[in-house]
């Protein structure tokens, strides 16, 4: 008999991300890419992309290192949210509720199998667009931006793990999340990499591994935009601004989106996105690539840097 689905989780929500370089991680955010100021709190300023229904996607905070305060996900309802908590504990998880926090949440927070700090909410703020900000289709949430990179909203975060598998396990059996590819060896006892989504999106989380004695370590946030063409508009952005494009602009192997990676000025990975697929078939099984094939890249653009797969935040290596 199958087990049926869990779909308690809708999408991934808003996240916080900490900077040595306040100023300059604001600059590459508002003006870089687009993104709005929504409010100011001490060491902290929460931003929203113009595609965000939410209030705010983002929450920057002063700090001595850069790095993932949390990562976020809305569940589907209330009841939703507390069954997700219920195997949390069940399972030996035990996490604390953090406070409402301008109009999200209260959130449960917790930590993955390699200590990456997550939450989960419900209870949310829609975003009302001032009088100004009103787009003329009435079923946007502000108007169109046209500013910098003029990113619609967060794609997918990539975390890094020293047990990629172990990490998978727990978001499919404890949430029901789908992977739609994973990297691994020809015997199969060694997994390095899988994209994974709470929906028909290719991916909304990855895994790949981390290969440094470090563990609750970022490797990147992604935005989407319309177009490849806004991605090759955000690298002349970058260029002019004296942003180092790390790499990119070029077509990923998997998911099948199209990148450019560059580092915010507190440290961390950004990702301007666009593409990839959807998986329509509910009962798709995820495609396993063996390493004579991943290396083969059928994605195209020049080779990712060696310090692509060993660079992360906090920076641990220096």
């Amino acid at each position: 008999m199958t087990t049926e689905p869990t779909h308690d989780l809708a999408h991934l929500g808003h996240h916080g991300l900490f900077t040595p370089d306040p100023e300059g991680t604001l600059h590459y955010f508002v003006d870089l890419l687009g993104m709005d100021v929504v409010a100011q709190d001490g060491e902290a300023t929460y931003l929203r992309a113009y595609g965000d229904y939410e209030t705010w996607s983002l929450k920057v905070i002063g700090s001595d290192q850069a790095g993932p305060a949390w990562v976020s996900w809305r569940a589907t309802s209330p009841q939703a949210l507390h069954r997700r908590i219920d195997w949390l504990e069940a399972h030996g998880h035990v996490g604390r509720w953090t406070p409402r926090d301008r109009g999200i949440g209260p959130s449960y927070q917790f930590t993955d199998p390699d200590g990456h700090v997550f939450r989960l909410y419900y209870d949310t703020q829609r975003y009302s667009a001032p009088e100004g900000q009103r787009p003329a289709i009435p079923t946007g949430f502000q108007r169109y931006a046209g500013r910098g990179a003029n990113v619609r909203r967060l794609d997918h975060v990539n975390l890094l793990a020293r047990d990629v598998p172990a990490c998978r396990k727990f978001w499919e059996e404890g949430f029901g999340l789908r992977t739609y590819e994973i990297v691994r060896s020809a015997d199969g006892g060694d997994e390095s990499a899988a994209w994974m989504s709470s929906s028909i999106q290719g991916h909304e989380l990855i895994y790949t591994r981390e290969h440094t004695s470090a563990n609750g370590r970022l490797h990147h946030f992604a935005y989407v935009v319309d177009s490849r063409e806004e991605v090759l508009r955000a690298a002349e952005i970058f260029a002019d601004a004296r942003i180092r494009i790390e790499a990119g602009p070029s077509r990923h192997t998997a998911i099948q989106g199209f990148y450019l990676y560059t580092r915010e000025p507190g440290g961390n990975r950004v990702e301007v996105a666009h593409g990839g697929y959807l998986v329509f078939a509910p009962d798709s099984e995820p495609y396993i690539w063996n390493p004579k094939e991943w290396k083969g890249k059928p994605g195209w653009g020049a080779p990712l840097p060696p310090e692509f797969h060993v660079y992360g935040t906090p920076d641990t290596v220096r």
